[in-house]
This record gives C-alpha cells, structure tokens and sequence, in this order.
C-alpha cells in the first residue's frame, strides 16, 4: 500500500483506533490534519499511524493527553533527560495511586469483614462508615 495514499479510515484501522479519534486527536493538535484537495480525499503517510500508536501507548502506561503532548514533543529522542523527568513524575503519581488503592482495599476487607460477623446486626458498619461526616 502506498504510504502517501491512506485514508483516514486506513490509517485509523492501522492504528487499531477510530476514525473519530484520529479526527479527535487532530482537533487536540496531537496528529497534523493534511490538507485536502478539492473534491477529494485527504491522505495521510505512515507517520500518522506511527503518532497514533505512540499516543496509544503512551496512554495505556497511564499518561493523559496533555502529558503526550508533552512527551511528543520530545519524540525526537534526543531529550532524554527530559522523557525521563516526565517519566519519573508519572510513576510517583502511580505509586501514590497505588498507596490509596491499598489503603481503600484494606478498609474494605474491614467492612466486609465486619459485616460477615453479625457482631452488629442493627446497622450495616459498609454504610454506617459511609454515612460518617468527618
């Protein structure tokens, strides 16, 4: 297939994304729109799908848009340093994440817990603890 020749439809199969995305995307500034010829059809190169899948993956490891953005702006690979820092921030996010998860799993295996032993037949401690105020 001729590189110069994709269609938005195309290059969104390619991607393993919709056409509504890649269109969502251009709107974003993240992938450049090409121009279209009177009467016809845009086409877009191979280096659309490679943005496209780049986004995507840069999303499935937890980064929102606007930290693509920032990291397609250092896609050159030059930047190193820079990737890293903005790596490095994103895995304390996750670690914090992480933190809370752990924390709200524990209180929960407390609820239940606590409701299997029918030491407090009268009120539900799942939403007793919910309806705490402070």
């Amino acid at each position: 297939m001729n590189n110069e020749s994709i269609t938005i439809g195309q290059v969104a199969a390619q991607a393993e994304v919709h056409v509504e995305t890649v269109r969502y995307y251009q709107r974003l500034g993240l992938v450049a729109e090409p121009p279209r010829p009177l009467g016809g059809v845009r086409h877009y190169d191979g280096k659309t799908v490679a943005r496209l899948r780049f986004i995507k993956r840069a999303q499935q490891l937890g980064f929102s848009l606007d930290e693509v953005r920032n990291l397609l702006a250092l896609e050159d690979g030059q930047n190193c340093r820079e990737t890293r820092a903005l790596a490095a921030r994103k895995l304390d996010v996750i670690e914090a994440r992480l933190a809370d998860l752990r924390r709200m799993q524990k209180l929960l295996k407390g609820l239940i817990a606590e409701c299997d032993s029918g030491k407090r037949p009268r009120a539900c401690p799942i939403i007793a603890t919910l309806s705490r105020t402070n």
